[in-house]
């Protein structure tokens, strides 16, 4: 496969902060379940080094992608773990995915302008067709070669037999307890180190057998810091990203974070949002630039979610202002 020499674009970088409330207990688990009698089924996630529970970015940027994707209505094209089907553009150019041989291949869009995965990044797939032109103009059509070909929806195609990778825009960053609601978790009376012990009872409903179980979670009312960083590398593309990364954060508020979320655990809420841009001529400016004025240009803070959206128009105005200067 010919290999692309052209560097992405780097336009600036936008930072999004906010405090992520935990409405009622969380649970994220962290693995390595110890077998002791009477102790945690489940624990939760935890800093190796302060022993603090803490939200992993990925965890996080994982619920938002599965949103969209329901949001978006993306099909499911790209079998995962435990027999779940999941979304992927196989290439950076439109094209369909080969499921199965007995199932019509499935279109898929492009990383370059998928909403997805321009977004949260993709994996390029395995044989899988696109249109022969495109295959040419790609550079992905090799000549003289004993090409699978047919048609698909009225388009002649061949098959590729590996597609190319769409690096990530966004970055999520792990979410760890602010100082004030660490100290009063350090204050609870639970049994636990700043979580709590969540008993269940599992009932069989045939024999009506009980299934006791325990699981650690982080206390409702818990409250982290929240960062988002995303990558502007097209300008006509960054009011749609900013507002699909809005509406799945309000979507994720009427969802729930981590696991057993139709018991009632993970209910978040996010908070005081705070916006800012550097732009690539403020990270060339930043060693000339006096401390504490690094050219950060900060947007008036935004309470919730709903404010979010209901004044998305002053958001998208304030990054139509900063981009067009920004060199390329």
């Amino acid at each position: 496969m010919p290999v692309s020499y052209a560097q992405k674009p780097l336009l600036g970088k936008l930072t999004l902060t906010s405090q992520l409330s935990a409405e009622t207990g969380l649970h994220i688990g962290g693995g390595g379940e110890n077998l002791d009698i009477g102790g945690l089924d489940k624990p939760v996630i935890r800093d190796p080094l302060t022993k603090y529970p803490y939200l992993p970015g990925s965890s996080i940027k994982g619920k938002l992608r599965s949103i969209l994707e329901r949001l978006l209505n993306k099909p499911l094209n790209r079998q995962g773990g435990s027999g779940t089907w999941r979304y992927e553009s196989d290439d950076l150019n439109d094209g369909f995915t080969e499921v199965e041989k007995c199932i019509p291949p499935i279109p898929y869009e492009g990383a370059r302008t998928c909403q997805i995965s321009r977004l949260f990044g993709s994996t390029g797939g395995s044989n899988f067709w696109m249109p022969i032109e495109t295959a040419r103009e790609e550079g992905l059509y090799e000549e003289n070669k004993n090409n699978d070909t047919d048609t698909i929806n009225n388009q002649d195609c061949i098959k590729i037999k590996r597609g190319r990778n769409a690096p990530a825009r966004l970055i999520i960053r792990d979410c760890h307890l602010i100082p004030e609601s660490a100290e009063k978790l350090k204050q609870a009376d639970t049994g636990l180190y700043m979580t709590e012990w969540k008993f269940e009872n599992c009932i069989d409903r045939v024999t009506a057998a009980a299934n006791p179980r325990q699981l650690e979670r982080v206390p409702a009312g818990s409250k982290f810091q929240f960062e988002l960083v995303y990558t502007v590398e097209n300008k006509d593309q960054v009011i749609e990203d900013l507002q699909n990364i809005a509406i799945a954060l309000a979507i994720l508020e009427d969802d729930a974070l981590g696991g057993h979320g139709s018991r009632g655990y993970g209910k978040v809420r996010f908070q005081n949002f705070q916006f800012s841009y550097r732009s690539l001529a403020q990270y060339r400016q930043i060693t000339s630039t006096p401390p504490g004025t690094s050219g950060l240009r900060p947007l008036e803070t935004i309470p919730n979610t709903q404010a979010l959206l209901d004044n998305f128009g002053s958001l998208s105005e304030y990054v139509n202002r900063l981009l067009p200067g920004d060199e390329s």
